[in-house]
């Protein structure tokens, strides 16, 4: 259930939103039952899923809402209903303490009362057992009275996880602050605003009170100065200046006392055990308890004078040893720091169908992520230094995203067009057409951007304001079937990119601009990704890994160095990770998004599920005749193979077992067969193995090019399959199963793409994509002879689907709303009707990128079976790793 404005939560109605962060989304609502508004925190999906957490939450929540006090912001109860779960809080009118800080420092005797409130909360918590864990100025509301209210006390370790998976070391994760996700482990992760972070959070240790000291100590420090206590370009200099810095003491008002100074001091104690021990001590410096009046400014007596003289001389005699340390202090300072430590911390993202599409800014401080929250899938935006993430007008239909060298523009792929965003304002621009799957892009400093401009092929350059793509690479074909994933090395004019083939052929390549036939650097299961100064990040079966790239001689060199585990890919190479500046790395784990095969009807309710929610790069379903089982390809352990789902009794089966990958299972007609393409022989060919999986496969096709199966026509003759051609590209032809031997028959091998071929339930019709008109349409061509064509789509359509009687042709819209046209044939004549829309869908692929087949079938009672990603659950979180270094070499 996903709340909107007008929506209702039990007694609550929504108003509207007021904004979301890694905890949750906050909405204004109406309580109709005590006419008040209030405010609702929704809790991340993942929490709500966790019984045993909210049970949890729950005792917890009871002890934060014993927090009565005039400047906390009150908690009135919990809601759980209709599978969400969320805080009922007292709704807070102001601005919060960062928008008051934005206008400039805050001037004393407004800043002090201010902070005495802050006080005055975290003491009467601290009272009570309970610590804040996250204070900083977002979370600390000022009303138009001047009045106080600090919010969300707890919720940090509230939302935590606990139990084994949380605890490294006898240190409690959800003593980490700003817990946000299910799958923090305890490998010394840490979450939370890290400007206000004590160093025991930032190292992932336990916290206790004196994390709030220290986090009220930055806080103070900035509302007098509007200067971060510990400033950093990005996340990883932030954490380090935590760690290591001290501020700028300089930058306080000539007005702040000694006292009051000598306070604030303590409370950014780096060490918690020599840190000021109670928030109260400080209140009482706020209110001026320990400052005490100047002595009277007269001439000392010469007995006076007399007994100064001791200490006179050892004040002297201390400037003099001063002196002397000076070349010994600047020897010290000539010694370079010791380098920050490596850590580890999630962010969380709204939900998402696109796990692996993110992408860091080069200058690492910021993300840009494909996410779809409440709304269309689009790009989000979250800036390190800010709380937040926030979609990017214009972007709907996002994928591929990638950023400009100087940080200021987004590139990304959006209706069939490369296409770029200025992140300073002003919409979106089309650069050039992009076809098919595009994973990626490069930008170099020269204002070229390199792409795959084709679902299958080669990679070419485009400048970056706009014009016709010029290629830069060739395939070798057979054993090279796509030119992806590229990322420029720093001279702008080498790049890496990904090769997808046979086994022997597939990998990460080094290119040039200048043509020099590229270099295989390596087999991967992904593209590379170079971290300076001369790392090259892959990932190889399931394993995010480092390896230091020689560029003289075009090798890497050394064992490969492990970053994280269970990292996804997709078919395609696309990765699920990025790397920016020195030794930052971004990663998702745990799953590139399960899948569910759904059984809707015609109007899009879902009337039945098949099998649990899967991981494992589902793809393809394919009905047998007899509507019993359903083959798809599956990817497990990094071996792709056709399984075989039951629809009666449930459950999967392998089918194929071989070492290569096998592909897009197409059924014989008797359902005693099934066709599948296979690269165990170095190309992709056809072959036949039977169902019930007994006896060995056997080739049925080879030719030089690779080749995917498509439609069996109903009397079992004719196999239809696409087959990937250097100058054509993809074209559909026939193999005559009556007789392997004779020449394949073609059926559309324009210049354009011709696939996902379908035959008419009778075999005198094809139906298939193609992007001649320069989008993709679906039409209709009699088959064996060819003579004429009818298009069937009227503003885009790919993947066709024919009902089980002929009189209608589904496919997808490009925003992937299944569509419905009526079709007729009389003779050598055939006529389409209007589409109509069906219902919208969630589908894989969606409706501009299916390629291999379509990720939906039609069973004989109109019910349609779609393969579409499980949403319900949230997306394992985004880490960053900060500060990571290869090992040094011996």
């Amino acid at each position: 259930m996903a709340l909107t404005s007008g929506s209702r939560l039990g007694v609550y109605q929504i108003l509207a939103p007021i904004g979301a962060g890694g905890m949750g989304q906050v909405f204004r609502a109406r309580d109709t039952t005590l006419d008040r508004d209030v405010a609702l925190k929704v809790l991340p999906d993942a929490f709500a899923a966790d019984g045993e957490r909210v049970a949890r939450f729950t005792r917890e929540a009871k002890t934060l809402a014993a927090l009565n006090h005039p400047h906390i912001g009150a908690i009135y109860g919990l809601e759980a209903r209709d599978g969400l779960t969320a805080l009922v809080m007292e709704l807070v009118e102001g601005e919060d303490l960062s928008q008051r800080i934005a206008r400039g420092p805050i001037p004393i005797d407004e800043a002090l009362p201010l902070a005495t409130q802050i006080a005055e909360a975290l003491e009467a918590a601290h009272e009570q057992g309970i610590i804040h864990r996250d204070l900083k100025p977002a979370n600390i509301k000022v009303r138009g009275d001047g009045t106080v209210k600090v919010l969300d006390f707890g919720l940090a370790k509230a939302l935590g996880p606990e139990g084994r998976s949380a605890t490294a070391g006898g240190v409690s994760a959800s003593m980490s602050p700003t817990m946000t996700s299910p799958a923090m482990t305890a490998m010394g992760m840490i979450l939370g605003t890290a400007a206000y972070m004590s160093p025991e959070q930032a190292r992932g240790r336990a916290v206790d009170r004196r994390a709030d000291i220290w986090a009220f100590g930055a806080v103070l420090y900035e509302m007098l100065t509007a200067q971060r206590a510990f400033p950093g370009e990005d996340v990883t200099e932030t954490l380090a200046a935590v760690v290591r810095a001290e501020p700028d003491w300089t930058r306080l008002p000539p007005g702040v006392s000694p006292t009051l100074v000598t306070h604030l001091q303590r409370c950014l104690e780096k060490d918690p055990r020599q840190r000021l021990q109670a928030i109260g001590d400080m209140r009482l410096a706020l209110a001026g308890a320990f400052e005490t009046d100047a002595a009277p400014a007269t001439a000392p007596s010469p007995a006076a004078a007399r007994g100064r003289l001791p200490w006179m001389v050892a004040a002297v005699a201390t400037v003099v040893a001063a002196a002397l340390a000076v070349p010994a202090l600047r020897h010290l300072r000539e010694t370079p720091p010791p380098a920050p430590p490596e850590m580890r911390l999630d962010i969380a993202t709204p939900t998402t169908e696109a796990p692996l599409d993110f992408a860091l800014s080069p200058d690492g401080r910021a993300l840009v992520f494909v996410a779809s929250g409440d709304g269309p899938p689009r790009l989000w935006l979250r800036r390190f230094d800010q709380a937040e993430a926030r979609p990017l007008a214009g972007t709907e239909g996002a994928r591929g995203p990638f950023w400009s060298p100087d940080s200021r523009v987004v590139g990304f792929f959006a209706n069939r067009t490369l296409q770029r965003l200025d992140l300073a304002g002003g919409a979106p621009q089309g650069l050039a057409a992009a076809t098919g799957v595009t994973i990626a892009g490069s930008w170099n400093a020269e204002g070229t951007i390199l792409f795959a401009p084709r679902a299958l092929g080669t990679l070419a350059r485009v400048a970056a304001a706009g014009g016709t793509p010029v290629a830069v690479t060739q395939l070798d074909a057979p054993h090279q079937v796509a030119h992806r994933a590229p990322q420029f090395l720093p001279d702008g004019r080498q790049f890496l990119f990904y090769v997808s083939g046979t086994p022997a052929a597939a990998g990460i390549y080094l290119g040039t601009l200048d043509g020099t036939p590229p270099t295989r650097l390596t087999p991967a299961d992904s593209g590379g990704a170079f971290l300076p100064p001369d790392q090259v990040v892959f990932v190889q079966q399931g394993t995010l890994v480092a390896r230091r790239l020689d560029l003289v001689r075009r090798v890497l060199t050394g064992d490969p160095v492990r970053l994280a585990d269970r990292i996804s890919v997709s078919l395609l190479g696309h990765r699920g990770f990025d790397v920016a500046g020195a030794g930052l790395v971004a990663y998702r784990a745990g799953g590139s998004g399960a899948r569910q095969l759904t059984w809707v009807d015609r109007t899009g309710k879902v009337v039945g599920v098949v099998g649990a929610p899967d991981g494992q790069d589902l793809g393809y379903p394919e009905l047998s005749p007899d509507g019993r089982r359903v083959a798809m390809q599956r990817t497990v352990q990094g071996n792709r193979d056709v399984w075989l789902g039951d629809l009666l009794r449930g459950g999967l089966a392998r089918l194929t077992f071989d070492a290569a990958s096998e592909h897009v299972p197409i059924w014989a007609p008797d359902g005693t067969r099934i066709a599948f393409a296979s690269n165990r022989s170095g190309v992709l060919d056809l072959y036949l193995k039977p169902s019930n999986g007994a006896g060995a496969e056997a080739r049925v096709l080879a030719s030089p090019h690779p080749k995917l199966p498509q439609a069996w026509s109903r009397d079992g003759r004719w196999l239809l399959y696409h087959e990937l051609h250097p100058t054509t590209g993809r074209d559909v032809w026939a193999l005559d199963m009556s007789a392997p031997a004779a020449p394949p028959r073609v059926v559309a091998n324009t210049p354009a793409e011709e696939i996902l071929a379908q035959f008419s339930p009778d075999g005198r019709w094809v139906a298939y994509q193609t992007d001649e008109s320069g989008r993709s349409e679906v039409v209709v061509q009699p088959f064996p002879d060819g003579s004429g064509r009818w298009q069937v789509s009227t503003a885009g359509g790919v993947a066709p689907r024919w009902r089980a009687d002929g009189q209608e042709l589904y496919f997808l819209a490009p925003d992937a709303t299944l569509m419905a046209a009526p079709v007729t044939a009389a003779g050598a004549t055939f006529a389409a009707g209007p589409p109509v829309a069906l219902f919208p869908t969630r589908i894989v692929e969606g409706g501009t990128i299916a390629t291999s087949r379509p990720q939906y079938a039609v069973a004989a009672d109109g019910r349609f079976l779609v393969n579409q990603p499980v949403t319900d659950a949230a997306a394992p979180p985004i880490t960053l790793i900060l500060n990571w270094r290869p090992p040094a070499t011996p």
